[in-house]
């Protein structure tokens, strides 16, 4: 049977909705924050990469979610924008409907937990009242929008009858998604499978609503599990870039796509994704973030279509197919080429950039990347895309931030204390400060520490190389701790004390967007 859907109209029923939580669920990582500037800069690669629906946010978590989600429902063209609320918060609601108001499309996703562990330990509430909040929350969401999506926190371990009751619930209080989450990654695929089925077939009105599956990684499975709920009448799948989110992560999106591209004769469904941009999506996130995908991760690794042994490479050259399984375009993947030197101009340079998937930048920006490049083209021999995208991401993703560096100077060696004399700007005003350290790294935190003075503690410095060469940037993490919240910056240089500067100014303006957010109570999904 078809289903008619309030954004998606008569759904085909072979289509795999996209739901793309990266910028809410995505966002609760451990060390990850977005200003606003970064989240629409997401924002725009999530509608460009093809995504149905975007999370873009909790908007009663803080006065900066709010903003932001209101900013991607203004701006953001394509996808359904969704803002999330508790189901049991009539304020968490409204705020949500406020938010997304502005957008072409628009969704609320409420939830509540169902489980007899969340119910009796973290909401406190006996089963009928959560039955009561349900229909109330659902209610009051169609109030604000004819696209409600209501999801089981902690589903897979609540009780199958109980789970029934609540599904028809939303489903007759006017919810037209139903997610069931399972929220600590402790499903099986046999699990899922039997849960959805038991849905479809027990609950009246399943067939006029779309199921989704949101499944945690906390057992390596959040994939296997995102394939076998699709294999038991499934049409929505929630999942982020590069797997990101709470705890162990969510269901990666570019694994869940491409084992639906890759494996059509098993998996015979579709999505709207534009896979040739999936790598450029998952490179952005890991700069926003300041967190690298493992060399080895599935698709988006540096790894994942690298061949070492001399058996395998002997079969790439003479036919691909006989160890991948995907052509490394068909995700983004191209060989670092040649691309500008010194002698280029501001015209190939903004040419450059469009084809690298940048769209246009502002002239402030694109004047200050511009300086960059070419103070880069006059210290390395040769100057890939990899180093264009690592400068520009630089650039273009901190135009907002409050403290920027301006400059360094280091004086060391084997028979002097380190010394460094740094200069940033600092809410707009340029400051300097000289202080020195046990190397050349430490005395330029120490003046940074001078020039912003903070109570975070430094938990991971960590180097890497952009390209290949003795001349190839650095790009360095810094991970800062302060309350219990992290976060983790990224810098990129081809002097590495300057590339650990930069980072660790990153991470204190992350740091900075961080202190303005007080989860609320028993947010999760």
């Amino acid at each position: 049977m078809t289903i008619s859907h309030p954004n998606f109209g008569a759904l085909d029923p072979d289509r795999i909705i996209i739901f793309d939580t990266t910028l809410r669920d995505g966002e609760q990582s451990p060390g990850f924050s977005m200003n606003l500037t970064e989240k629409l800069r997401m924002a725009e690669a999530l509608a460009e990469l093809g995504v149905d629906v975007l999370e873009a946010g909790f908007p009663i978590a803080s006065p900066g979610d709010f903003e932001s989600v209101d900013a991607i429902a203004r701006t953001i063209k394509g996808p359904v924008i969704c803002g999330l609320a508790r189901t049991g918060g009539r304020e968490d609601i409204t705020r949500a409907g406020e938010a997304i108001r502005p957008a072409e499309r628009r969704r609320i996703h409420n939830f509540i937990s169902t489980s007899p562990l969340h119910m009796k330990y973290k909401l406190r509430m006996e089963p009928e009242t959560v039955l009561e909040a349900i229909v109330a929350g659902n209610t009051l969401a169609r109030n604000y929008t004819d696209d409600v999506e209501w999801s089981a926190e902690d589903g897979s371990r609540t009780d199958p009858d109980f789970l029934c009751r609540c599904v028809e619930a939303a489903i007759k209080a006017g919810a037209t998604t139903i997610n069931i989450p399972d929220t600590v990654g402790y499903a099986l695929p046999e699990d899922i499978a039997r849960i959805f089925t038991m849905l479809r077939e027990r609950v009246p009105g399943a067939d006029q609503v779309i199921f989704s599956a949101h499944n945690h990684n906390d057992l390596g499975l959040a994939v296997a599990n995102t394939i076998a709920a699709i294999r038991a009448g499934v049409r929505q799948v929630e999942c982020t870039i590069n797997g990101i989110g709470e705890r162990a992560g969510n269901a990666a999106l570019e694994e869940i796509v491409m084992a639906i591209r890759t494996r059509h004769d098993a998996l015979a469904w579709h999505a709207g994704i534009e896979t040739p941009k999936i790598l450029r999506t998952s490179k952005l996130l890991s700069t926003i973030t300041g967190f690298d995908v493992q060399p080895n991760k599935a698709i988006v690794g540096r790894n994942a279509f690298a061949h070492e042994s001399g058996i395998h490479q002997d079969g790439v050259l003479k036919n691909a197919a006989t160890y991948e399984i995907m052509t490394p375009e068909s995700v983004g993947w191209t060989k670092s080429s040649l691309v500008m030197g010194k002698h280029s101009g501001r015209a190939a340079f903004r040419d450059k950039l469009r084809a690298l998937g940048y769209g246009e930048i502002g002239d402030n920006q694109l004047n200050d990347a511009f300086r960059r490049f070419k103070d880069l083209a006059d210290r390395k021999k040769v100057v890939y895309d990899d180093d264009l995208i690592a400068l520009v991401d630089d650039e273009v993703m901190r135009g907002h931030d409050r403290i920027r560096f301006v400059s360094l100077d280091v004086h060391t060696g084997s028979k002097a204390k380190p010394r460094a004399e740094l200069e940033l700007e600092i809410d707009g005003v340029v400051q300097s400060a000289i202080a020195t350290g046990d190397g050349p790294v430490d005395a330029t935190f120490n003046a940074i520490r001078d020039l912003f003075a903070h109570d975070s503690v430094l938990r991971l410095y960590s180097v890497g190389a952009v390209t290949e060469g003795t001349d190839a940037q650095a790009r360095v993490t810094v991970r800062l701790e302060e309350n219990g919240k992290m976060v983790d910056g990224q810098g990129a240089d081809t002097d590495t004390i300057v590339a650990s500067a930069r980072a660790y100014v990153h991470a204190l303006n992350k740091l900075l967007v961080k202190r303005t957010r007080t989860a609320p109570e028993a947010l999760s999904a």
